[in-house]
């Protein structure tokens, strides 16, 4: 009987609540996901990320913005931070800042990113709220590969939820919260067992991504 490879290593950076970081973490609990969180970074002294990560014990670094003289210092003391935890996937988990050249030079192709909305559609910080103003009958949530625009990189997995006639923003957004954070558990567990390979802007499963012991 062979032994299951070794779970991928996933680091979340979160600015909020953590409702998807709790997710991850709670999905990773069954042996067979082939992910753990191995670290979360916030920007956030009080986000609540921070509490949920340390109730599962699993270590947390905060970088704030304002303790850098400039963004460009700010992302390279991020990129190092991540580094420390030696990270296979980094998850973008209500993450509320852009991340730079140094964070994408370094991981690029395997940060991941969610937003509420069934991309190309609704780009940008206002996706459920676009999308109600758009007459949209169904939206949702999507999964992606970051890339240096806002959520233009490569999609890697969609759920679709149906807008209702009395739908508000509130209510909309929290229906698809509910969908986000199951999608986003079985995209990472599935991303971590199955590896992916991304053609142009198409992502499929199946063939192994290397890590970074292996590209070294």
């Amino acid at each position: 009987m062979t032994n299951p490879p070794p779970a991928r290593r996933v680091v979340v950076l979160a600015s909020g609540t953590g409702s998807i970081l709790r997710a991850v973490i709670e999905a990773a609990r069954e042996e067979a996901f082939g992910a753990r969180v191995v670290g979360v970074v916030t920007d956030k002294d009080d986000a609540g990320a921070l509490a949920i990560a340390r109730e599962a014990g699993i270590p947390t670094a905060v970088v704030r913005l304002e303790d850098f003289e400039s963004r460009a210092l700010w992302d390279e003391a991020v990129a190092r931070t991540l580094a420390t935890f030696d990270p296979e996937l980094v998850l973008l988990a209500g993450f509320m800042r852009l991340l730079g050249a140094p964070v994408l030079d370094r991981f690029g192709g395997r940060i991941v990113n969610t937003h509420p909305a069934l991309l190309p559609a609704y780009p940008g910080a206002h996706g459920v709220r676009d999308a109600l103003a758009g007459g949209a009958k169904v939206t949702g949530c999507s999964v992606i590969l970051v890339d240096a625009g806002v959520d233009t990189g490569p999609i890697v997995a969609q759920a679709a939820v149906e807008v209702l006639d009395d739908d508000t923003e509130s209510t909309l957004h929290a229906r698809i919260k509910e969908v986000e954070q199951v999608l986003v558990a079985r995209t990472i567990g599935r991303m971590a067992r199955e590896g992916w390979t991304v053609t142009g802007r198409s992502v499929r499963f199946g063939a192994p991504t290397p890590t970074p012991e292996e590209e070294s």
